[in-house]
């Protein structure tokens, strides 16, 4: 039998309720697969009133979402209320998102959502509540360990052109390059051919590598680490039957033809990796989590305070996510 997505609210004063509400919107239009928003009903109703749009929301188990989703909105409520106005945090906000995100990793984790698609969240109002995590990404490891291991979570930012992956994610460039190390590199590459094999059906995964430096390090005259870290990555990774190249220069694998030669592009820091997708695809990126027991993914962008409440934020991210989610999802892991 057929689950329905599981759309977390994101922070309620961002763009996230307004993404959802236009995307179900547009449902029967761009055959969307079936979700559900968790989150506060009477909140999303009174978003849909403020953007003039005629969405019924309907309250909802997970179960009954896809009977629902034709004719309303299905909502499944978190016991959190959300009251923030759009682009204004308040008080509701961080539990309010930080309890839909917990909701729906219950769900998929029970079985009763296929996959997990989250709106954006607003870190600085998420830390000042007391959140101990980075960001999305691990929280999200966090909460599928349990009481045990956390898993190492990947972030992947895919689009149908593009797909990248930083080894090093929400840290400061003098902590990325610290942290970097030969094994990490291996850890995270060794997931991400797994992923593509599993849930994008690309039977051999081609992984181009990227240097830390300027022109992968010149060898050596640019910096030591592309020799003493990257290039053995790459080599323990050709031993191990992936198909790896590098490390070559960050700035000469992102054009076009280069793009033809691999399925993925490891990238050592988060700027090196996110610069080029954001470019390429700023409205129809997703962020993919990958190293995860299920499959979650996301909008490429933020939560967009100016424009929240206004009908003017665009749903294509969300909309790419929850394709690229239900894809995900209907795929057999090896």
């Amino acid at each position: 039998m057929a689950k329905p997505l599981a759309l977390t609210l994101g922070e309620p004063a961002g763009i996230g309720p307004d993404i959802a509400l236009a995307a179900w919107l547009r449902r029967d239009e761009l055959d969307l697969p079936p979700f559900y928003l968790l989150g506060d009903r009477d909140f999303l109703a009174q978003r849909a009133r403020t953007l003039g749009l005629d969405v019924a929301c309907a309250d909802v188990r997970p179960e009954q979402a896809i009977d629902h989703f034709a004719r309303a909105l299905p909502v499944v409520g978190t016991g959190d209320r959300a009251t923030a106005s759009p682009g204004h945090p308040d008080a509701s906000s961080a539990p309010a998102a930080i309890g839909s995100i917990r909701q729906a990793v219950a769900d998929v984790t029970a079985g009763r959502a296929a996959a997990i698609v989250t709106n954006p969240i607003a870190k600085s109002v998420l830390y000042k509540a007391g959140f101990a995590h980075p960001g999305h990404t691990e929280f999200l490891a966090a909460l599928a360990g349990g009481d045990g291991q956390a898993p190492q979570p990947v972030m992947m930012l895919w689009c149908p052109s593009l797909a990248v992956v930083p080894v090093t994610i929400h840290v400061s460039l003098r902590d990325a390059i610290a942290q970097l190390s030969t094994d990490l590199i291996v850890s995270t590459a060794r997931i991400v051919a797994a992923a593509l094999s599993n849930r994008f059906g690309i039977a051999q995964p081609r992984l181009a590598i990227s240097g830390l430096n300027p022109h992968a390090g010149e060898d050596g005259a640019l910096g030591g680490e592309d020799r003493a870290i990257i290039a053995p990555a790459v080599e323990i990774l050709r031993r191990a039957g992936i198909e790896a190249r590098g490390p070559l220069p960050a700035d000469t694998m992102f054009h076009a033809a280069a793009r033809e030669n691999y399925d993925c592009a490891i990238c050592m820091y988060h700027d090196q990796a996110l610069i080029p997708i954001k470019t390429i695809a700023f409205d129809e990126g997703v962020n993919v989590t990958l190293g995860l027991p299920f499959v979650r993914t996301s909008p490429d962008h933020g939560t967009a305070f100016d424009i929240a409440g206004s009908g003017r934020a665009n749903p294509s991210s969300l909309i790419a996510a929850l394709r690229l989610a239900a894809r995900m999802a209907a795929a057999q892991p090896a």
